[in-house]
């Protein structure tokens, strides 16, 4: 059987969407990066994704492979799967790799949150559509007439088509279940960005970051968070009494690219690296998510993944579990950590044991970092690759991401 590789990859720094990125496009953005990973070695294949996608941009891996100027030889294919996009990618390059002549597949995406498209509503779209094709004097006045209803306007921030809520309203409903209370995600957040910046200042992401129009590292963290602070902000998705969120303990948006390696041990030689780190298995988990929240998934894959391999919570070295919120993480936490629910929601009766906390997300997630949804896969599986190469021969991590939809996926990781 094929073992699978994750190498670390590159990736721009994360920025606020609106300061320094804001020039950019999904192209030009994640060229510096494809560039970057190219100057290493030819891959055999590119996979590259963006969740919410320009409307002239048909294949983005294909057209940024064409853009980056590398060997138009090369097979490029793009991937969506909300907050797991390039996490999936790794997850499609994995099946590839050590088949169909296939040794090194290079994974990103990206997303540019200061430049996402306005979209006509259907039918407006349909009307303008129909003009342009029998009378373009006409579309075109029609065009210049539009008004704010003609749009589809992210009012709730890239609201999920079928509820109409965003992530934030979802989740809301995700702490109130659970019970996650306001203290804890505030010092989930605290730790994040403590971690983060520790990590800035030990020099842990200088060879994962390129520098990008002079930006040279990520620019969200803070090093002068504290509880008190977080304490003060007001609810922003729920704003009555019964509200946790706010955006301190909240994901930012976010503009960033990146990407990792997935390999076969040919595509290490390739490389030249001894740092790969194995993907020894992964977990994709979809749910009905009107009862939990939307982003629960990982809460069911988490433990049937581990029970496959007769794991407990505590086998694992390292956690990197995506922080789209700090309510989710714990709330996801929390009921991988509870019997019934494993039993009921996952089917799993085995004892996984006591979450170890102290294992979590040691160099910061998305809290302090940033989600540009596209990259922020590539980026945390980079991540936990070189701090699991600190760990020893054996050592074993899990990256979790939660996405839209009531989807998740989850990878096992082992250091060789």
């Amino acid at each position: 059987m094929t073992k699978v590789y994750l190498v670390p990859g590159k990736r721009t720094p994360f920025v606020k969407a609106g300061t320094k990125f804001a020039k950019h496009d999904s192209l030009s953005l994640s060229a510096p990066v494809i560039k970057a990973m190219a100057a290493q070695a030819r891959p055999d294949f590119v996979t590259w994704g963006q969740v919410i996608p320009s409307p002239t941009i048909s294949n983005l891996a294909r057209e940024l492979l064409l853009e980056a100027g590398l060997d138009s030889s090369i097979p490029a294919f793009s991937t969506i799967l909300a907050c797991s996009t390039s996490m999936m990618g790794a997850i499609e390059a994995a099946g590839m790799v050590g088949r169909g002549g296939t040794h090194l597949g290079m994974v990103g995406g990206v997303e540019v949150m200061s430049r996402v498209p306005i979209a006509l509503n259907s039918d407006t779209a349909q009307m303008i559509a129909g003009l342009a094709m029998t009378n373009p004097a006409e579309a075109l006045t029609a065009i210049q007439s539009l008004k704010a209803e003609n749009f589809d306007l992210p009012i709730k921030g890239w609201a999920n088509r079928i509820s109409g809520r965003s992530m934030g309203e979802h989740t809301e409903d995700t702490a109130q279940r659970f019970e996650i209370p306001r203290d804890q995600q505030d010092e989930i957040s605290f730790n994040s960005h403590k971690r983060a910046t520790d990590a800035q200042s030990a020099g842990f992401f200088d060879d994962l970051i390129i520098p990008v129009d002079d930006i040279k590292a990520d620019t969200i963290p803070r090093a002068d968070s504290t509880l008190e602070k977080l304490a003060t902000l007001k609810p922003v998705f729920d704003r009555s009494d019964a509200g946790t969120l706010t955006a301190g303990n909240s994901s930012p948006l976010t503009d960033g690219a990146g990407a990792i390696w997935v390999c076969d041990e040919q595509g290490l030689e390739t490389l030249g690296r001894d740092d790969g780190i194995e993907l020894v298995d992964w977990q994709i988990e979809a749910m009905d998510y009107t009862e939990e929240g939307i982003l629960m998934a990982p809460a069911r894959a988490i433990p049937k993944l581990l029970a496959r391999h007769e794991l407990r919570l505590d086998d694992i070295a390292l956690w990197e579990i995506h922080e789209a919120f700090a309510a989710q993480v714990l709330a996801n936490i929390k009921m991988v950590s509870d019997a019934d629910y494993r039993r009921s929601k996952a089917g799993v009766t085995a004892d996984l044991g006591p979450f170890p906390m102290d294992r979590l997300n040691p160099n910061g997630g998305s809290l302090a970092i940033g989600h540009p949804f596209g990259a922020t896969g590539a980026r945390i599986m980079s991540q936990a690759c070189k701090e699991l190469a600190k760990h020893p021969s054996g050592s074993l991590g899990v990256v979790s991401i939660c996405a839209d939809g009531g989807q998740g996926t989850v990878l096992l990781l082992r250091r060789p």
